[in-house]
This record gives C-alpha cells, structure tokens and sequence, in this order.
C-alpha cells in the first residue's frame, strides 16, 4: 500500500525557518515492500552514524547527540510507520523534534548535519511530484484513484460517495419519462431531465471527495465521456483540474490502466509549466531581471530580490553565505558547521516568498546549477 505525506509549502517553510545546533537531515530510498522498508532502515541507522561523527567532532553537547540518536532509533524501531511507505523517505529531527514524509519521488540516499535543515531534495516532491488524483466519472459508477511514479494505482475509500446517477438524486432509474424540476424551478424531461441529474450526481461527488482534495496541491485527471465530463468540470472548483481527460468510458479500464493514461496527461502539464518558466527567464535576462552567477543569485537570496528559482537537486557545493553581505564561502567538505550553498540560495527565497522549482540539470540556464529571475534589474 502506497502512503505518502506530501508537504505543501507551509510545511517547507516551517522546516526552513528552523535555526538551532545539531539539525540534522536524512533522505532515504524506501518502498512498500518488508525488504525494501528493512533496507531502508538499514540506511537510515548508518546515515545517522554519519551524522553522530560530523556532530561530535564539532563540540555538539552529548546530550544533544544522545537525543538526536535516540529520536531516530525510536523511529527505526517503530513497526506500524513501517507498514506504510512510499519511494523515499525524508526524515528532519533535532534534539527536541522529529518529522518525517513519504515521499513518491525517487531521492538518493544523503545525510545533512548543520543549523538549518537541509530541504532542496524534499522540493522536488513539491515542484513536480509526479503524483494525481483520477476520477473516474461513469452515470453508473465513480471511482478515486491516487496516482504516483513508481507505486501501483491506489483507490481511495470515500464516505458517502454515490453509486451511480440515480442513488445521487434517490430514485430508482434516472431514465424514465417523469417530468423533473430544473434549477430554475421549471418541468424539464427526456435528455434535458437527465442532464440536470448528472449535475446532481456531479455535485454529491463533489461534496464526497472534498475533504480529500480540499488540502493536496496534486493536479485531478477526469476520466470518462461527456456530456458527464462537461457537467462535472462546471460544479467543480479544484484549483488544478486538469483540461486533458481520459476519453471514453472509464468502466472500461482497470485503476492501473487508467493511471498508465494519466502519466502522459501529467508529464504534459508539467512540460509546459517548465516550457513557460524557461520562457519567462529568457525574456527577464534581456531585461537584465534573470542571473545565473552563483555569486549574483547569492546576493539576490540575501536581499530577498529573487521572484523564481530554478535549480538542481543533485548540485551541491559547500561552504556558507554572508548573511550581510552575500559573499559566498567556499569548504572542501561537509561538516556540522557549514551547509549547502545552494540549499541555503534555495531556504531564503522560498521564505522571501519566491516560486521555487526543483528541476532537472539541463533545464537550469547557465550550468550552475542555480538560476533566478529577480525583482529588481542587476
């Protein structure tokens, strides 16, 4: 069973405004199956053993080291966490807090140790996270289905969810000649009758699934034919209901065929989002609003000037940033004082309220692996 906890950007920027010694930050591949949750855990307890031997050398108090070590062996040690996981697991603990997510995206194995915590890799699952919601709209049934990159279909239980067309309005057949009541208190019957009962259908939906939308940023894919799809899209607010549907009847098709057809839909929608923020920069630069010198983007993050983001997770460069300054400097090699540089680029603008995107190398102009449109002209 797939379990994710996707944070939404309240949650990263709760993360990214923790300052206090010994924050210490694990990423780990996990999986749904018993072995690859015991391989999990077998990285888990030695990435906290790197941790320890970048804490200890640094003069972190023992207590502190204690309390960190026994947080993540009681989270080790905790079977029912381990019953429901996803592709990676990302797991921020100090001496007084711990919080975890299952993530759906793939995330190499990294432990972090400094005042901050280390949250580039987590943006990924934030950006694009390669994860949806299909509703499978048929007159005779409705399905959930919770989709992900690398984990099968997952149908979600939904209290109150109609059966079909004619449970929604509580009658027997839907198809019969009786005239019904339009919403303008006028008789309508025939096509017209039926078309105001799909509405009603597609209304109870939309009250049924609401407290499972009402708080994910993921994109819902319709699944079915119209008029019912149409019918649907008019009484639905979610934010990200995507135009593309898959056409047909979706009774047709099982949950993990109808998500291999969501895949391309989602890889779509991303493409042009990324499309348009590649657009914009190229514009911006003209303008002398777009950097792609680290040194630049680094004072840009200090005087809270960067608008978007764009960067690479697998880039990393350590060393520290002057927080008055911005001049940059550079270490060999993490220790339990320095941080990522680019983390750091990353935590400030999304707290000065950038749009922050986790991309793939080639799509960071510049080769820096970091590069921003900014508010003000360089």
């Amino acid at each position: 069973m797939l379990h994710t906890d996707i944070p939404n950007r309240l949650d990263v920027e709760a993360l990214a405004t923790t300052r206090e010694p010994g924050c210490v930050s694990i990423y780990v591949p996990a999986g749904t199956l018993p072995t690859e949750a015991d391989q999990a855990k077998i990285q888990l307890k030695n990435l906290l053993r790197t941790a320890v031997d970048q804490l200890v050398p640094a003069d972190t108090p023992a207590a502190l080291v204690s309390a960190i070590t026994e947080s993540v062996e009681e989270l080790i040690g905790d079977r029912d966490f381990w019953r429901y996981q996803s592709t990676s697991l990302a797991v921020f603990v100090t001496a007084t807090s711990r919080t975890t997510y299952r993530l759906p995206s793939v995330l190499v194995s990294a432990v972090e140790v400094s005042d901050r915590f280390y949250i580039k890799p987590l943006l990924r699952a934030v950006t694009f996270p390669q994860a949806a919601l299909v509703l499978a709209l048929a007159q005779n049934s409705v399905r959930l289905i919770e989709i992900s990159a690398n984990q099968p279909a997952n149908r979600l239980d939904i209290e109150d969810l109609p059966e079909d067309v004619a449970d929604a309005v509580g009658l027997e057949s839907v198809r019969g000649r009786n005239p019904e009541t339009n919403d303008r208190g006028g008789r309508v019957q025939g096509d017209e009758g039926h078309k105001v009962r799909m509405r009603e259908y597609s209304q109870a939906i939309v009250k049924a699934i609401r407290p499972k939308v009402v708080t994910t940023s993921r994109p819902m894919i319709l699944a079915g034919a119209e008029p019912l799809v149409s019918i649907y899209r008019s009484v639905s607010s979610h934010p990200r209901l995507t135009e593309d549907v898959i056409a047909g009847n979706p009774e047709e098709r099982s949950d993990e065929q109808l998500a291999a057809a969501a895949r391309p839909i989602l890889d779509a929608l991303y493409a042009a989002e990324l499309d348009d923020i590649k657009e914009r920069f190229g514009s911006n630069a003209a303008h002398g609003r777009a950097v792609t010198d680290l040194t630049d983007i680094a004072r840009a993050a200090i005087g809270n000037a960067i608008d978007t983001l764009l960067f690479d997770i697998d880039h990393s460069i350590s060393g520290s940033i002057d927080e008055t300054t911005g001049a940059i400097t550079f270490d060999d090699e993490d220790d339990a004082i320095n941080y990522g540089v680019i983390d750091e680029i990353v935590r400030r603008a999304l707290l000065s309220g950038a749009k922050v995107f986790a991309v793939r190398q080639d799509d960071v102009p510049g080769g820096n692996g970091v590069a921003a449109m900014v508010r003000f002209p360089s």
